[in-house]
């Protein structure tokens, strides 16, 4: 299977879905725990919430391969992104911090460089090209890194997660004006909570590729699942509900731009 599915769009915007992917090579599938098995820790349904983007044209990065092969929103050398509990580039438990794995089942070594080398690079090689690609044609470009989890983890965070968790790395990877326009549109809402910068500030995607100075700007925004989906297996999408966030969403994006 490819590494990821990719659209290119006609708007300076690339949106990325690096933990929407459900897809296992055959030694994750045969290794996973239990527990695992269901793929509880994936950002469901992601595609389906933002379809409006691909409508107004935004290029659109969506990882086919789950977390649990891979994660694409860890550095290649898999150096922790937060002091506080997290889980890896090959993670070994999942967010509850149950195992991933039946007892040796885990992946080898070897198997593991191919994943960096056939899934990891190449998802991070088509970001960088269309980004190049979307500031030379604009003069500036714009990433939106999107995620979504449980809203309830008490091993990552304590009580329930904020609505909307917007990262912008403590205000590195966007310019202040950007900043305040997200700040701004939140602020205009009394439905949905929200924080910047809080719990979750940003993963590798948002860090490695917000370069304000070079008019290269990314947000990653971290959505509690409850308000588009069903948080218990099977995991199932609730319309109503999505229907209800999705113009903040909107706002949001339209936030981004000039």
């Amino acid at each position: 299977m490819k590494p990821f599915e990719f659209t290119q769009g006609t708007l300076p915007l690339l949106f990325s879905a690096p933990h929407a992917g459900t897809a296992l090579t055959p030694e994750v599938e045969q290794g996973l725990s239990e527990a695992a098995s269901g793929l509880p820790d994936t950002d469901w349904h992601i595609p389906q919430l933002y379809d409006f983007l691909a409508e107004s044209g935004a290029s659109m990065l969506l990882a086919n391969y789950s977390r649990f092969v891979i994660d694409l929103n860890r550095p290649p050398d898999n150096e922790a992104l937060y002091t506080t509990a997290t889980t890896g580039l090959y993670p070994e438990t999942l967010f509850d911090g149950t195992p991933t794995f039946k007892p040796g089942m885990t992946p080898t070594a070897a198997q593991r460089q191919g994943y960096l080398e056939t899934i990891w690079m190449p998802y991070h090689q088509q970001i960088q090209q269309e980004l190049a690609r979307i500031k030379q044609k604009f003069g500036y470009a714009l990433l939106f890194d999107a995620h979504s989890i449980a809203s309830v983890i008490p091993r990552l965070f304590e009580g329930k997660l904020p609505d909307l968790n917007l990262g912008t790395n403590g205000g590195l990877s966007c310019s202040p004006a950007i900043a305040e326009a997200l700040t701004a549109c939140c602020t205009a809402q009394t439905e949905f909570s929200w924080v910047i910068n809080g719990r979750f500030k940003g993963g590798y995607i948002t860090r490695a590729y917000g370069k304000p100075e070079q008019n290269q700007h990314a947000l990653q925004l971290e959505l509690a699942q409850c308000n588009y989906m069903d948080e218990a297996p099977p995991f199932g999408w609730r319309g109503d509900k999505a229907a209800r966030l999705q113009p903040l969403l909107k706002a949001l994006i339209k936030a981004m731009f000039p």
